[in-house]
């Protein structure tokens, strides 16, 4: 299964909106995406340290649920929430080959996240 950053981008965005107490998981609702790609993906982010989750996977099959993004989460959905930097970094990405490792991400999104904001002060 591959990672698609656009469904991570919505999952951190989706924690970060709820209104729900931390400790509690959260049902997303991410019409456009098969629950086990959903679920893959919590699993994922909570890997990378940037969401607290739960498994709930068993004999039936894997389910993962969010409960609350952590500092790096935060941080993280920071560098990419704004519309115009997350197109920016996503048309880069897509020019030089369509998929890199997360920290290289992140370091590509504080970069043009900086630029965007501070431009040249």
């Amino acid at each position: 299964m591959k990672r698609d950053m656009e469904l991570v981008r919505k999952i951190l965005i989706a924690i970060e909106d709820s209104n729900k107490d931390p400790h509690d998981t959260l049902e997303l609702s991410l019409d456009e995406y098969e629950d086990l790609f959903v679920y893959y993906h919590i699993k994922l982010l909570y890997e990378a340290g940037l969401i607290d989750a739960m498994d709930a996977s068993s004999m039936d099959g894997t389910e993962w649920y969010a409960k609350s993004l952590t500092w790096d989460g935060h941080e993280f959905l920071d560098s990419i929430r704004n519309d115009n930097v997350w197109n920016e970094v996503r048309k880069h990405v897509k020019e030089k080959g369509g998929s890199i490792p997360l920290e290289v991400l992140k370091a590509l999104a504080v970069k043009i996240s900086t630029k965007y904001f501070l431009g040249d002060l």
